[in-house]
């Protein structure tokens, strides 16, 4: 049987859709051993990535130049000749935090008018359980008059791409993967096998699959939830939280998280999708959506705590000056997506106060999403001057910002400002106060 399905795998022609922080690594990764034809429908980020950038910021030229079995295009009758298609489009939800599968329904409808006997259709985009079956195989069918399990058939593999992070790189992450039947399943499971070094876990089915992803990024949301809780309270008992978790780790089996700002494209976005279908189906969760709420308010908190301190120090609102040192939603990446950070100078901006940002991955104020551009500036580390500012927030832990060292940073402020640390950069002495 292994035999068999090996054999098979080599006649795939395979098709990534979708080139973001997920979909390019995987064509480039498979572009090394096999050919692949890596779509995007834009015709911008295709000419870039022809010329070898990348503007996520994950794969280098040299990288990208490696994968010598990659055809980079923008024109969908290209998929043609392809008969494994991988799609890796964003699930992102709408402003009533709801799935917003848009982008997954699109692709799926063009690959119907594609799709012939015998072709393979993988998911790896985040969905709730079930999605893959109920949402996107009915439109398969559909558009290619074909029957599923019988015509085509399709799989499930979940990313786990951790943006920003050297060390924990797509081949080197165990990768789950599943099918619509035990052959389908294997042959999958070949196929990734052909790249991921860390090797491949056989789920039980698709809805499995889509339910172990989806409740990965719940757990880690919930455990933050329950810190930032702790650090709120702790806060009112006039406790410092590193001192509290310091302490508790000493202890074998405690899971040491720290308190922050939850957001991305999976930790602030998963949850509601696993919500979303739990109230489908007639069960309205409690924990995860009362972790979810505590998360999506924490910017406010921080907010708050921001402007006490300033009051504190007689430092008044209205035209000061801010600095923002971070912006992304994780550390050492380009990533705005659903940043917290961004909430909190919205805020910022609407009391008046004029916000200078500085981040080593962002360059352009219109990728972030800023309400109001007049009071807000993107600065490079040259025009960062010292003595300017009332108050600054260390937002994220870039690397290029803790090299910065604390002594430089407060140089920035004025003799009276507030240095508010919410990743725990800095020792207390060095600092006005933290998260």
């Amino acid at each position: 049987m292994y035999k068999k399905n090996f054999n098979k795998i080599k006649y795939l022609k395979l098709a990534v859709i979708g080139l973001g922080y997920v979909g390019l690594p995987l064509a480039v990764e498979f572009g090394k051993k096999r050919s692949v034809i890596a779509y995007d429908k834009s015709n911008e980020r295709i000419k870039a990535l022809i010329k070898g950038q990348d503007k996520t910021l994950e794969l280098k030229k040299k990288e990208i130049q490696k994968a010598k079995f990659v055809k980079f295009t923008n024109k969908i009758n290209d998929l043609d000749n392809a008969n494994c298609f991988i799609v890796t489009v964003p699930t992102p939800i709408n402003k009533k935090k709801q799935p917003d599968l848009k982008h997954l329904i699109e692709v799926s409808k063009s690959l119907g008018l594609l799709l012939k006997k015998g072709n393979i259709v993988i998911y790896e985009s985040t969905v709730y359980p079930g999605a893959t079956e109920e949402i996107c195989v009915p439109i398969l069918e559909k558009y290619s008059r074909l029957k599923y399990n019988k015509d085509f058939f399709c799989g499930y593999s979940p990313e786990r791409i951790n943006p920003g992070d050297s060390k924990h790189k797509l081949k080197n992450i165990l990768k789950i993967t599943s099918g619509s039947n035990k052959k389908i399943t294997a042959i999958i499971d070949l196929l990734y096998k052909q790249i991921i070094l860390a090797g491949t876990y056989k789920a039980e089915s698709i809805r499995t699959a889509e339910a172990a992803k989806v409740i990965e990024n719940t757990q880690r949301d919930l455990n933050i939830a329950l810190i930032n809780e702790l650090a709120i309270i702790f806060k009112k008992m006039k406790i410092d939280t590193e001192d509290v978790l310091k302490a508790a780790c000493t202890k074998w089996n405690f899971n040491k998280f720290y308190p922050g700002l939850v957001g991305g494209h999976c930790i602030g976005v998963d949850p509601y999708y696993l919500t979303y279908k739990a109230k489908k189906i007639g069960y309205k969760p409690k924990i995860i959506l009362a972790g979810r709420k505590l998360n999506d308010n924490m910017d406010k908190y921080v907010f708050d705590q921001f402007i006490q301190e300033l009051k504190r120090k007689n430092i008044a609102l209205k035209k000061n000056k801010i600095l923002i040192l971070g912006v992304t939603f994780k550390e050492n990446c380009g990533d705005v997506r659903n940043s917290k950070i961004v909430n909190l100078i919205n805020r910022l901006v609407v009391k008046k106060c004029n916000v200078d940002i500085y981040d080593p991955f962002v360059r352009n104020i219109k990728d972030i999403g800023i309400k109001d551009k007049k009071r807000t500036k993107i600065l490079n580390i040259t025009q960062l001057n010292k003595k300017k500012y009332d108050g600054i927030i260390i937002a994220v832990s870039h690397t290029k910002i803790k090299r910065m060292g604390a002594r430089f940073i407060k140089s920035l402020g004025k003799e009276n400002h507030v240095l508010y640390d919410l990743k725990y950069i800095f020792q207390k002495k060095d600092i006005s106060f933290r998260l």
